[in-house]
């Protein structure tokens, strides 16, 4: 028989219904086990330390919302302070681990008011305006973490910045019971007004263990060289005073001294050059008809005449800036913002961030001793140096100076440097205007550490209306299997390149620049199309070179990237009669030039002839329309103290299509002011800096009796 099955309402009953206590169970168990889901997604999104969760944001920086910390009679004390301490000793350069960027993290402790045991604050002035921008700023780059696990370098919440307003004892001890102090190790400290009277040192009295110090008044008995970083005093004054740049040139003064608090020993000798010098020296002092405040801290005066300040300073091609109490001075960055030169007397000063910058091209320094000198060691300095000065001087200023942001984010970039070095900034990058793009070429005088951006080489075809023949080269060139890149600069304002479809096809980017003028420096000019390291620099009317040259040429320029490589070879010779320099261009065995039209050459050299060609030489170039290549010649030979390289036996570009009026190099005229040009340039070079030889390059088998479908470079021309 059949057993009867059951039919409910809901339907047959296959599986017995779950009792009420079973269900309850159950679903308890299944919340617990979905909120322990819930958590351990929170847990792995949420910052891994109760440090990182108090984060330096703005509502943080109120002192008075901060938490108080007492600060035990017992508690440790760092040590003074290694002054052996360098980077590869006493900073642990693997917490900073491998960035793609490049770039160290730092962690900003958060604000906490510490006090003592009776409820006294180790500081009488609290977070100065200073400080809180420079944590500011810190917070807002790209420097900043707040997860203190990824941290490379700690920064106090602690302001050190002055050491007048400090309990020394009580500060030491509350660093040492930040959670990461470990001895200071990786810890960044700022402090601009070190030491106190009598002696006021030169550095932090704190004693802070390994801490890195950034110290606005280092002298070469307390800095830790490529540890310590040396930072300039900020001056409020002249951050809320607007100067507007001044062009450089001669002043109404020539020195200018406004220093109000400095030795009567220097303060007699200025006034005995005074006495001197006249009028070319303006010794200014405190106003003392003022009332005190700041009206009076923004006024100088002289013998009852009253000057603005720091406007004043603008008005002088050099400004005094001598040692006070202290070695650094705020007077330093008023100085810098007014374009003066600053004439700096502080012996055992560590400049600010000398560790960088190359303070020979923005001041002056002079030994204290050499004081009453000072007027005609200024007056042996060029004009043109001094007006050199004048602008690199307020480009300090704007670029390192000018905020506490400044300061701070030059004082972490430093450090990085030291952590990335084959990411560093270079000293072009440090010290040239931002006008220079250095940032997309890397000297050939020294071995890359990557690989170039491109490989082979960017052709630059220098034309005027010669469409024929630029196209013919232009076919050519496209034959040359390194060929990256072609990029023709049209140097004709009064007529267009002809249309895109005219043009001869080719495998590689062709690109077309119109000039602004008719220069033949323009051939030079670091266009950012130029992505390869190698430069073809060759002319429109350049058809005679086979694609078989062109490659060993570039082939030669690898092993050599620091030399011009070229075809026909010229020399320059003295002539004993007329006594100067003469060119020449006939056939010998010797060779201290190469044409550039047909050259190959590092990108390197476009910035520097472009940006750093001595004198007139670049204008002198371009109003006599001649002679940018033994310009070039003279550069390359200069910086590298090496001469270029012929490769084949070519001795001379032959044009069919050319004539007198087509070809330049045609004029009669032309030898004469070839050699006017190399008496010119070395004029202004100071020196011969061209280098003579007796070889050049050819392929190997290139002579020999071997079958051509063997030889690597069969197609070599001869003349």
């Amino acid at each position: 028989m059949c057993a009867a099955v059951k039919y409910g309402s809901r339907g047959p009953a296959l599986i017995p219904r779950m009792k009420t206590k079973h269900r309850i169970y159950y679903i308890t168990l299944f919340s617990v086990v979905l909120l322990g889901l819930i958590a351990t997604g929170m847990f792995q999104f949420w910052p891994h330390s109760i440090e990182s969760s108090a984060e330096w944001s703005l509502d943080r920086r109120s002192v008075h919302d901060a938490p108080l910390v007492r600060i035990p009679v017992s508690s440790p004390i760092p040590e003074r302070g290694d002054l052996s301490c360098r980077m590869h000793t006493c900073f642990d350069v693997y917490r900073c681990g491998y960035n793609p960027k490049n770039k160290i993290k730092v962690y900003i402790y958060p604000l906490q008011r510490f006090v003592d045991e009776v409820g006294v604050p180790i500081s009488s002035t609290g977070l100065s305006r200073e400080y809180n921008d420079l944590l500011s700023a810190i917070s807002d780059s790209d420097f900043y973490t707040d997860d203190v696990t990824r941290a490379c370098l700690f920064i106090p919440s602690v302001d050190v910045m002055n050491q007048n307003s400090l309990r020394i004892r009580e500060t030491a001890q509350a660093l040492a019971m930040l959670p990461r102090w470990d001895k200071g190790m990786n810890h960044l400290l700022f402090n601009m007004l070190p030491g106190g009277p009598p002696d006021y040192n030169t550095a932090l009295d704190v004693p802070r263990d390994r801490a890195l110090l950034a110290g606005g008044g280092f002298s070469t008995w307390t800095y830790r060289q490529g540890y310590d970083v040396s930072i300039p005093v900020y001056s409020p004054l002249s951050a809320e005073v607007d100067l507007p740049e001044r062009q450089p040139g001669p002043r109404r003064y020539f020195i200018l001294s406004s220093q109000t608090a400095i030795h009567r020993e220097y303060r007699v000798e200025l006034e005995r050059l005074k006495e001197e010098n006249g009028e070319a020296l303006l010794l200014l002092d405190k106003c003392s008809n003022l009332s005190q405040g700041l009206a009076s801290v923004r006024k100088r005066c002289y013998k009852g005449q009253v000057y603005d300040y720091p406007q004043i300073l603008q008005e002088s091609s050099f400004c005094v800036v001598l040692r006070g109490a202290r070695l650094g001075q705020a007077t330093l960055s008023d100085v810098l913002q007014s374009g003066c030169v600053p004439v700096i007397m502080a012996d055992s000063y560590i400049l600010p961030f000398s560790e960088v910058l190359d303070w020979k091209r923005a001041s002056v320094v002079i030994p204290e001793e050499k004081l009453p000198e000072m007027y005609t060691i200024l007056k042996s300095i060029p004009h043109r140096q001094v007006e050199e000065m004048q602008r690199q001087a307020r480009w300090f200023w704007d670029a390192y100076f000018s905020s506490m942001k400044a300061i701070g984010m030059t004082t972490l970039q430093i450090i990085n440097d030291r952590i990335y070095p084959y990411a560093a900034r270079t000293y072009e990058e440090w010290n040239n205007p931002p006008v220079v793009k250095w940032s997309s070429v890397n000297s050939p005088l020294f071995l890359p550490l990557i690989p170039p951006r491109s490989p082979g080489f960017t052709a630059v075809v220098l034309t005027y209306d010669r469409i024929e023949s630029l196209f013919r080269v232009i076919t050519e060139i496209s034959k040359v299997p390194s060929l990256a890149k072609l990029l023709v600069v049209w140097n004709n304002q009064n007529k267009s390149p002809p249309e895109e479809t005219l043009w001869p096809k080719v495998a590689v980017p062709l690109k077309v620049v119109r000039t602004k003028e008719n220069k033949l420096s323009n051939r030079f000019f670091p266009f950012d199309e130029i992505e390869t390291e190698a430069v073809l620099a060759i002319d429109d009317d350049i058809i005679m070179l086979t694609s078989d040259e062109l490659q060993f040429g570039y082939e030669v320029w690898r092993e050599f990237p620091d030399r011009l490589v070229g075809y026909p070879g010229r020399l320059h010779l003295w002539d004993h009669e007329m006594g100067k320099w003469k060119y020449e261009s006939e056939w010998t065995n010797e060779v201290s030039m190469v044409l550039t039209g047909a050259a190959f050459y590092h990108k390197y050299f476009n910035y520097l002839y472009t940006y750093k060609m001595p004198g007139d030489i670049k204008n002198w170039v371009d109003a006599h329309m001649n002679c940018e290549d033994i310009a070039m010649n003279f550069l390359v030979a200069n910086i590298t103290g090496k001469a270029p390289i012929k490769v084949t036996p070519r001795k001379k570009f032959k044009c069919p299509e050319c004539t007198a009026i087509d070809g330049l190099s045609l004029d009669q005229t032309h030898m004469v002011e070839r050699s006017e040009c190399i008496n010119k340039f070395a004029s202004v070079f100071g020196t011969m800096p061209l280098k003579v030889v007796e070889h050049r390059a050819d392929p190997v088998l290139y002579k020999d009796d071997f079958p051509e479908k063997l030889k690597s470079f069969p197609n070599i021309g001869s003349l």
